[in-house]
């Protein structure tokens, strides 16, 4: 039974991440929350599953032609040489404190979401 929600999971961050919002921002919380996972463990599962869903997204976006190339290198270079930071970071700080500071994104991705929805609403 338990593997239903494990499939659920994957088929919810897998949407998600399909569709550009980020999966990791649903599939970790539920790793951690609902299936008891440590918080490092579910980020490198993230990762993994992160890896192979923007395969076949970027595949469809770029068929589509939802993706250009011209300045594409801006957003690489550092996102690549910034991970590495993120990824060593990530070492050497404890399970317990990672989950705080996600648990902090979390929250102030959801107050800018709230804002935006209102701010919308007011120009209407």
């Amino acid at each position: 039974m338990i593997y239903f929600w494990y499939v659920l999971a994957g088929l919810a961050s897998g949407i998600f991440g399909g569709l550009g919002m980020g999966g990791g921002t649903l599939l970790i919380p539920v790793l951690t929350i609902f299936l008891g996972f440590d918080q490092k463990l579910a980020q490198g599962i993230n990762l993994i599953s992160f890896l192979v869903m923007a395969i076949f997204s970027m595949i469809i976006h770029y068929k589509n032609g939802y993706i250009k190339i011209k300045n594409i290198y801006y957003i690489i270079i550092p996102g690549v040489l910034f991970s590495i930071l993120g990824g060593y970071l990530m070492s050497v700080i404890s399970s317990k404190v990672l989950k705080i500071i996600f648990g902090v994104f979390l929250i102030i991705l959801g107050i800018s979401e709230f804002v935006k929805v209102f701010k919308k609403e007011k120009k209407k």
